[in-house]
């Protein structure tokens, strides 16, 4: 069977991941800060679905922590998919930049791209040894646009971008994919914008297919956008910006 690791893995954008790469028979390494919930999430997706899946608490900003993470994969068999999703605002509700604190900037950096390049150096000998090695790395639009008050946040998934046009370059064998899922109603978008709050948007399960579009047809390494890969138009997955 093939093995994903997903950060960022017991609710959300990553458990959703979870459920749909677990319906293609996928075992699972999953990563979380809350040992409860992952492991209650962990639990629900083997009962569904039967494949392996591994619960491995901890943050991803520890060394150590990330060490086993891979360690677990390997355990498994190997590492197939890499998907960074765990992430952080750096301010809750986000603020202009004028008052963003410092300390939380350092936190989203921290956590959205020191972390995430740690764990794929962490992970690139089983990587390589897949036939099929790829990595995905969970960006935004505030990574490419300018919004009021998205600037900490956007800088953090911009430096992540940048860190995965660059390995998808120095590692030809890999496929390296930065997907902008779009808007979603999740607690991490409830935290950032709480004025929003009712506003309807799509729920991670239905972006979700658009990652495993990616996973299957295996594009070049890029920058893609879930919305344009769930649209399903012929060669929308080759056609990465």
């Amino acid at each position: 069977m093939p093995v994903a690791l997903i950060t960022g893995g017991s609710k959300g954008l990553g458990r959703a991941l979870a459920e749909v790469l677990a319906g293609q028979g996928w075992d699972l390494v999953l990563d979380a800060r809350t040992a409860g919930v992952l492991e209650a999430a962990a639990e629900e997706v083997r009962e569904r679905y039967g494949t392996q899946v591994v619960a491995v608490p901890g943050d991803v900003t520890d060394a150590a922590h990330r060490a086993e993470l891979v360690a677990a994969a390997g355990e498994l068999g190997g590492l197939d998919l890499l998907v960074s999703n765990a992430s952080v605002l750096g301010a809750e509700p986000l603020v202009r930049l004028e008052a963003h604190p410092l300390e939380g900037l350092r936190w989203a950096l921290e956590t959205n791209v020191v972390a995430a390049l740690g764990l794929v150096q962490e992970a690139l000998p089983l990587l390589r040894a897949s036939a099929a090695g790829a990595v995905v790395v969970v960006s935004s639009d505030a990574a490419a646009e300018a919004y009021e008050t998205w600037g900490g946040y956007g800088a953090s998934k911009a430096a992540l971008d940048r860190l995965a046009a660059v390995l998808g370059v120095e590692e030809p064998g890999l496929r390296v994919w930065a997907v902008d899922p779009g808007d979603m109603d999740t607690d991490l978008y409830e935290a950032a914008v709480p004025q929003d709050v009712g506003e309807r948007r799509p729920s991670p399960a239905r972006v979700a297919p658009a990652f495993l579009r990616l996973v299957r047809e295996r594009p070049a390494s890029g920058r893609f956008s879930a919305p344009a890969l769930l649209e399903g138009a012929p060669g929308a997955a080759e056609g990465a910006r």
